[in-house]
C-alpha cells in the first residue's frame, strides 16, 4: 500500500470517527435516560443546591452573598441577606418544607420593613426581593404554613414585597416614565444621580409589579411598570430596535448596540412573560413586531449578533453567555425547532470549555479576552428545561449532565462553589451569586424532575376561600421572572379586579337564569311562578332515557332552590 493511500484512508478514518460522534451526540441517538437515572440526577442536584445553601448559612449568614474560597459573607445588593431570600422558593420546588418555614419567619421576624439607608439597584432589587418574597407568600400554602384569612390576596411575606416595592416607586418618577437605576430605599432617587440605565433596567418590572397590583389592589406598581414598557416601545428606532443604554429624562439613547443579550435581555422576556401572565395580545403583538427585526437584522445561522440600532448593520459577532435565556423563550412562543438550534450552538461552545465565557467570538470560536469568566450563570439551563418540557428530546437530559458534571467536578469547593474565573484555566474567583442558589440549581433540578408541581399541566387544583369569594390555585402554569421565582397565575388572577368583575357578570347571569322556563318545565295550569315537583321533572326525562335533559332538569332545580333560598334570606334581612 502506497504512503499516499494509507494517508487517505488515515483521513477517512478519522472522518468516519468524527461523523460519527456528532451523529451519537446531537442527533438524539445517545443513551435513554430511565426514571432511576432522573431520580438520581435530581438527588445530586439536590445535594449540590445544599451544599451551597447550607455553606451560606453558616459562613456567610446574614450577609448577602457567599465567598466560597474565603468561607466567609459580604454585601452585594443592600444588606438583605440576599441569598437567603433568593433560595426560599428553591426550597419548596425541592421539597425541604420545614426549612421554607423556619427561614420565612426569619425573614419576616427580622425584616419588619426595609427602611434602610442604602443606595440599592432597582432593577436587582425588584427581580431578587420583590420577586423572591412574591414567590414565597404564594407557595406558603403547600407548606403548611398557617394563612391569613383572604390569603393570597393578604399575608406577611406579601406585605413585605410590598414595602421594598414602595420604596422603588422614586425612581419611575421621570419625564419618559422610565426609571432610574438607583434607588435610596429610606431617601428616594439619590442626589446627583445619573438618569442613563440600561434597556433591561427599564423593562423589567410588569410580572412583580402587576403581581403586586392584582394581589393587593393598589394599581401603581403595574400603571409605573406599563408606562415604562410603553416608553421602551415608543423610542424603538425606524428599523424596529432598542438600544443598549437610554436617558430616562430625555429618551435619548446613549448606547445605540441592539442585540438580545446584556442590558436588553430580559425586556424581550417580560414582554413575552406579562403577555401570559396578564392574558395581553398587546404585549404579546410587540414581542411579535420585535421577533421579526431581530431573525432579520441579527440573526447569523441561529446566532444573534449586535448590530447598529438605527442601521441593523452587525457590529459584533458574539455570542454572550446571558444570551443563552433566549432558547428557552422561544419554545414558550411555539419556536421550538429554532430554539433547538441555537442551543445546540451554544452547547459546542461548552463543550469546548466546559463552560460557556461571558463572550465568546464566533468567528474565531474562542473566548474574548477578559471575558473569559463563567459565574455559574443560569441561562442555557433554563433554556434546556424549557425545551425538555417542549420535546422531551434526551439530548436535552445529557446537556444538563454536563452542566452538572462541569460544575461539580471545577467549581465546587469546601464552603460552596465558585465562579469560573476563567474557562480556560478553570480558575475560580471568590464569589456564588446568590443567583446560584434562585436560578441555577432550580432549573437543573426541573430538567431532571417532568412531574414537579411546577410542570402541572392544569389536570389538578386547589380551591380556596378568600374575602373576594372561592379560588382554584395551584394548577400549573407558573411564570418565572427572571430570577427563576415562580409566580402562580391563578393565584394571582385569585385578586385581580378583573376576576371579581366576571365573578359579577357570572352571579347576574345566574340570577336571572330560568333554566325551568327554557325546559319548558313550567306548569302552566298554575302561571310561571309555580313548579313541578323535582320528582315529576327527574321521572320525566329519566323514562325518555334522554341523560343530557336529566342533568339540565336538575341543573335548573338546583338554581331556582339557591335562588328562591337567596330571596327568603333577603326577606328574613330585610
Amino acid at each position: 500500500m502506497s504512503a499516499s493511500l494509507k494517508v487517505l484512508l488515515g483521513l477517512y478514518t478519522l472522518f468516519v470517527f468524527f461523523f460519527s460522534e456528532i451523529i451519537h451526540s446531537e442527533s438524539g441517538s445517545i443513551r435513554d435516560f430511565s426514571e432511576n437515572d432522573m431520580k438520581m440526577y435530581r438527588k445530586r442536584v439536590s445535594e449540590m443546591f445544599h451544599h451551597a445553601y447550607d455553606s451560606y448559612l453558616h459562613n456567610a449568614y446574614p450577609y448577602d452573598e457567599l465567598r466560597p474560597l474565603t468561607c466567609d459573607g459580604f454585601d452585594t445588593w443592600g444588606s438583605f441577606s440576599l441569598s437567603l431570600i433568593d433560595a426560599l422558593d428553591t426550597l419548596v420546588v425541592m421539597g425541604n418544607y420545614s426549612e421554607f418555614q423556619r427561614v420565612a419567619h426569619l425573614i419576616i421576624d427580622n425584616h419588619a420593613n426595609f427602611d434602610i439607608d442604602v443606595n440599592v439597584s432597582v432593577f436587582e432589587t425588584n427581580i431578587r426581593v420583590v420577586g423572591g418574597l412574591l414567590s414565597a407568600h404564594l407557595l406558603s400554602h403547600k407548606v403548611g404554613m398557617e394563612l391569613e384569612p383572604g390569603w393570597p390576596c393578604s399575608g406577611p411575606l406579601l406585605r413585605l414585597a410590598e414595602n421594598v416595592a414602595s420604596r422603588l416607586l422614586p425612581a419611575f418618577d421621570t419625564y419618559t416614565g422610565m426609571p432610574y437605576g438607583t434607588v435610596n430605599l429610606r431617601h428616594g432617587v439619590p442626589k446627583g444621580e445619573t438618569s442613563v440605565t440600561c434597556t433591561a433596567g427599564v423593562g423589567t418590572f410588569l410580572l412583580e409589579f402587576a403581581s403586586l397590583s392584582q394581589l393587593t389592589g393598589d394599581q401603581r406598581y403595574e400603571k409605573v411598570a406599563r408606562r415604562a414598557l410603553q416608553s421602551l416601545w415608543n423610542h424603538r428606532s425606524k428599523v424596529g430596535l432598542v438600544g443598549n443604554h437610554v436617558d430616562v429624562q430625555t429618551g435619548e439613547w446613549t448606547a445605540v448596540d441592539a442585540g438580545i443579550g446584556a442590558g436588553i435581555d430580559s425586556y424581550f422576556e417580560y414582554l413575552v412573560k406579562g403577555a401570559i401572565l396578564l392574558q395581553s395580545p398587546e404585549l404579546m403583538a410587540q414581542f411579535d413586531e420585535y421577533y421579526d427585526v431581530i431573525q432579520h437584522y441579527l440573526n447569523r445561522d441561529d446566532w444573534y449578533f449586535w448590530s447598529d440600532m438605527e442601521s441593523g448593520q452587525i457590529t459584533l459577532a458574539v455570542f454572550q453567555n446571558l444570551e443563552a435565556f433566549w432558547p428557552g423563550l422561544l419554545t414558550l412562543i411555539g419556536e421550538v425547532d429554532n430554539g433547538l438550534k441555537s442551543l445546540h450552538n451554544y452547547h459546542q461552545v461548552w463543550k469546548q470549555y466546559g463552560f460557556t465565557p461571558e463572550l465568546y467570538n464566533v468567528p474565531s470560536s474562542s473566548a474574548r479576552k477578559g471575558r473569559e469568566g463563567y459565574p455559574l450563570r443560569p441561562e442555557m439551563i433554563e433554556s434546556t428545561m424549557y425545551l425538555y418540557q417542549a420535546t422531551k428530546d434526551p439530548f436535552l437530559l445529557q446537556v444538563g449532565v454536563d452542566i452538572l458534571e462541569a460544575i461539580e467536578h471545577s467549581a465546587k469547593t469546601s464552603c460552596g462553589y465558585a465562579t469560573i474565573h476563567n474557562v480556560k484555566t478553570h480558575a475560580l474567583d471568590n464569589r456564588m451569586e446568590s443567583f446560584f442558589l434562585a436560578e441555577t440549581t432550580k432549573y437543573l433540578y426541573l430538567l431532571f424532575d417532568p412531574e414537579n408541581f411546577i410542570h402541572d399541566t392544569g389536570s389538578t387544583g386547589k380551591v380556596v376561600a378568600t374575602t373576594g369569594g372561592e379560588c382554584v390555585i395551584d394548577t400549573g402554569g407558573y411564570v418565572f421572572n427572571t430570577e427563576a421565582h415562580p409566580i402562580d397565575v391563578a393565584a394571582i388572577h385569585c385578586c385581580s379586579a378583573q376576576k371579581h368583575h366576571q365573578d359579577a357578570i357570572i352571579q347576574e347571569f345566574h340570577d336571572n337564569l330560568d333554566l325551568l322556563s327554557i325546559l319548558d318545565l313550567t306548569d302552566k295550569r298554575h302561571g310561571p311562578e309555580h313548579y313541578r315537583k323535582s320528582e315529576e321533572i327527574v321521572e320525566t326525562y329519566a323514562n325518555k332515557g334522554n341523560r343530557s335533559l336529566l342533568l339540565l332538569a336538575r341543573l335548573a332545580l338546583v338554581a331556582d332552590t339557591r335562588k328562591q333560598n337567596r330571596e327568603t334570606q333577603r326577606c328574613k334581612d330585610g
